[in-house]
């Protein structure tokens, strides 16, 4: 079978594709065959070791897949062949709280990820597809999907009529943008690219701040809710962004921390935080159980992932250079055949 491994050392032009055996399953697995993978920041992190982090090579990238179990080892009763699953995120957080040994079990790293044509995984650590969802997008879902879904529904409890922000139009801000409409809520976006905010008024967003033309959102965001301030906010922008998100946000509103695009550390108004009573939620995707509940959210009421561009599993350098380059809305997806 085929595997896009990074190879020798850290970087996009050290991704190549390699031979490997087809995986044969045991008691308590499954074998996937795939059909699709999206890429996620986190990838393209690891992949560039942006943020210092190295781990074991070679090593097989991308956290988020779609596929079908062609072979159930003895004892599996969770899926059975023929069945399209999406492999979790975190094969060990099943539900519950995060613990250490949890978090310790992301595919992409350290666990070789969905970039290869099959997948031989515990019968715990995958979910049913929703069925309104292509493999394609079904493959979006494990990472972005399930971030956006924990840091709203989950950790925020979006009610309608609530306000919530999400910063820019990368996978997780569109995933928060369709969920937050669908649960009844105003959303604003913030982006550098008037084209793109008009492409989120066509996903139902309200409001929106161009950042490039107003560098101070926060206080226009502020304008937008009469003074009062968002309810709730996605961010995913890091150290430069964290600190107009503080001002941003109302009295007693949720900051959901996701992402370090812009940075990991950075000067914070601490007395901004306690003095507006705010709630901190730091996010790093979520358990299996939350995935089936945002799979049965998915299916009511019919949201498709946003996908921008397509690209063979073969072509996975480009894809990863299309990430870097930020042009994309929405989701890259590599296709495994």
């Amino acid at each position: 079978m085929r595997a896009m491994e990074i190879q020798g050392d850290f970087g996009i032009d050290n991704l190549k594709l390699a031979e490997r055996e087809t995986p044969k399953a045991g008691p308590g697995e499954i074998v996937i065959r795939m059909k699709a993978a999206s890429l996620n920041y986190r990838d393209l992190a690891t992949v560039a070791a942006l943020h210092g982090v190295r781990g074991q090579l070679p090593l097989v990238p991308l956290s988020d897949g779609c596929g079908e179990v062609v072979e159930a080892g003895e004892g599996v009763t969770r899926v059975k062949v023929g069945d399209r699953v999406a492999p979790s995120f975190f094969q060990g957080w099943i539900s519950g709280a995060p613990t250490l040994e949890a978090l310790g079990t992301s595919l992409g790293g350290p666990i070789d990820g969905c970039a290869q044509d099959y997948m031989r995984l515990s019968a715990e650590g995958v979910s049913k597809a929703p069925d309104n969802l292509s493999d394609e997008e079904v493959a979006c879902l494990p990472c972005a999907g399930l971030t956006a879904w924990r840091a709203l529904m989950v950790e925020g409890r979006v009610k309608p009529g609530d306000t919530v922000l999400v910063q820019g139009t990368g996978g997780v801000s569109i995933f928060a943008l369709q969920f937050a409409k669908a649960a009844g809520a105003q959303v604003i976006v913030t982006s550098s690219s008037d084209a793109k905010l008009e492409r989120t008024r066509e996903l139902g967003a309200d409001m929106f701040i161009n950042y490039a033309k107003t560098p101070d959102w926060a206080t226009e965001t502020r304008k937008l809710t009469g003074g009062r301030g968002v309810d709730h906010i996605v961010e995913v922008g890091g150290a430069e962004t964290y600190q107009q998100s503080i001002m941003a946000a109302r009295l007693g509103g949720h900051i959901a921390v996701i992402g370090l695009l812009s940075g990991m550390m950075k000067d914070l108004n601490v007395a901004a935080i306690f003095s507006q009573n705010l709630k901190i939620s730091g996010i790093t995707v979520g358990s299996r159980t939350m995935f089936e509940d945002m799979s049965r959210a998915i299916v009511a009421n019919d949201i498709h992932p946003v996908i921008d561009k397509r690209f063979g599993l073969e072509d996975a350098q480009e894809a990863f250079r299309t990430m870097e380059s930020a042009s994309h809305f929405g989701k890259i997806v590599l296709n495994h055949v």
